[in-house]
């Protein structure tokens, strides 16, 4: 019991220091995962001298750490941004996991002297990407949402399919025919019954008079717990079932919306937190500094060769341009999920998996600094940035959830078409309205008189039915100006 005070103020520490660095890597541009990992590593052996090397339970309390965060980049995944990029993500999802498997094994096989089976294992660990980065990096960065729901959906679906690759090669079951029938059955299944369980947690939700509004976001991440647990006791995909439960959850009009989304994304960060640092005090310096050249190796592999190459591939039937698949292959962002999966052959006591999660941990540690801080300037570079987007802003208010509204919030950037654009001539949908413009740090209320002027925000009220023709709408008049329907722009 003595013990209790210090635990407990030892973990609100790490926190605030958690939330601390999330402004300080902000400003420096650095993502925050890694500034996680530092304070789990000052905690460990080398630091303070805390002792955890327990792969069964970094493996356990990491899988539920995914389980939260696929919730929250479930529930905060707008479908009407990612469904004109479905095939692209699904096809990055599963046809470029498959490839990348086939590429990296061989290619580890021939350059690190690996036996087949454990080079196949180190492809499918590193297949993955990493959906808390994804979800906490990707959106920041400004580019089409047809991009960033491609790979959104990516990130919440491929971890399903590399973990089952992960768990065949890691038992050493027999691969023949058989094999492809089970990987379909675990992925129809896990999303057939994320999708029963979402819709009917949804209308559950919308006839329940809960006694407390706080209750409504247990509920909804209880659901998508649930459906994590069911696949996996029923023997499909307990990842993807969670993801498409969340993304149905998230998309359908659920009682104070508003307060799950702002519980979730709390919850998805202290998920993120937790997992990082975790993983970092399992981390031992001296052995990462011993597996600084087999990593480098994977990470160039992965980066230069297998990724590329199967983006290239799976993107064949979507005519997508160069550029943009230039920047898909760039932002194949690595993260915790390899570490994660790692530990799996680890904890079946495989010959090579230490070496295997410490080479993991310096390919994350390389991957997420070169990729984090150039997809940015990569973006610009290739001429996608889109600034314009708008952003929906969370608002905890009554009004606006019985009315079904949401705010946006629009940047008029630097090149913008809105500039100049009278409030009479931006013709937004029914439902929506521009409701007030800042400038120069004042806010006024607008008039259909006012012009719009670089350098402005506005905020707009839209209900949720209004909301994508809005959207279409401000692209359509950013990148075509008033005329924007007479000279074909549609916004899309």
């Amino acid at each position: 019991m003595g013990e209790l005070p210090v635990v407990l103020g030892l973990g609100s520490a790490v926190l605030l220091a958690a939330v601390l660095a999330v402004r300080f890597s902000t400003r420096l541009g650095l993502p925050s995962l890694l500034l996680y990992l530092a304070i789990g590593v000052l905690l460990g052996e080398a630091g303070f001298g805390i002792q955890f090397s327990d792969p069964f339970l970094t493996q356990a309390l990491g899988l539920a750490a995914l389980v939260m965060i696929l919730t929250e980049g479930g529930l905060t995944t707008r479908w009407s941004a990612v469904k004109p990029a479905l095939g692209q993500g699904v096809a990055l999802s599963t046809v470029a996991v498959g490839l990348s498997i086939a590429i990296t094994g061989p290619a580890l096989h021939w350059l690190l002297g690996l036996d087949w089976r454990m080079a196949l294992l180190w492809g499918a660990v590193l297949a993955s990407t990493d959906s808390a980065a994804v979800f906490s990096v990707l959106r920041g960065v400004g580019v089409p949402r047809r991009i960033v729901g491609a790979l959104e959906l990516e990130s919440g679906i491929n971890d399903a399919p590399a973990y089952i690759a992960v768990v065949v090669l890691a038992e050493g079951t027999r691969i023949d025919w058989s094999l492809p029938l089970l990987v379909v059955y675990e992925l129809g299944a896990g999303l057939v019954l994320g999708l029963l369980l979402g819709l009917a947690g949804a209308w559950a939700l919308r006839r329940a008079a809960l006694p407390a509004t706080g209750l409504y976001p247990l509920a909804t991440v209880a659901v998508c717990v649930v459906a994590y647990s069911s696949g996996q006791l029923l023997h499909a995909s307990g990842l993807l079932a969670t993801y498409v439960a969340a993304v149905v959850l998230g998309n359908s009009r659920l009682p104070h919306r508003s307060d799950t989304l702002s519980f979730a994304e709390g919850l998805g960060w202290l998920a993120q937190i937790g997992l990082f640092v975790l993983l970092g005090l399992f981390a031992s310096p001296e052995r990462l500094l011993e597996s600084i050249v087999p990593g480098l190796i994977a990470a160039a592999v992965v980066l230069v060769f297998a990724r590329p190459v199967s983006v290239l591939v799976s993107q064949l039937p979507f005519k997508v341009p160069l550029r943009e698949q230039v920047f898909l292959s760039w932002a194949g962002l690595r993260g915790a999920v390899p570490i994660v999966l790692a530990m799996i052959p680890l904890s079946q006591e495989m010959p090579g998996a230490q070496r295997l999660v410490d080479a993991v941990f310096v390919l994350v540690i390389v991957l997420t600094l070169v990729q984090g801080l150039t997809l940015g300037p990569l973006a610009r570079v290739l001429r996608l940035k889109a600034d314009t987007e708008p952003k929906e802003i969370e608002v905890d208010a009554a009004p606006l959830d019985e009315l079904q509204a949401e705010l946006l919030q629009v940047k008029i950037q630097h090149g913008s078409r809105l500039h100049g654009v009278y409030l009479s001539e931006l013709r937004l949908p029914a439902g929506a309205s521009l409701s007030l413009i800042v400038r120069d740090g004042r806010s006024f209320t607008p008039q259909r008189t006012d012009r719009l002027q670089r350098g402005d925000q506005i905020l707009i009220v839209s209900t949720e039915s209004a909301r994508e023709a809005a959207e279409r709408r401000i692209r359509a008049v950013d990148r075509a100006g008033p005329l924007a329907r007479w000279k074909g722009e549609s916004g899309n």
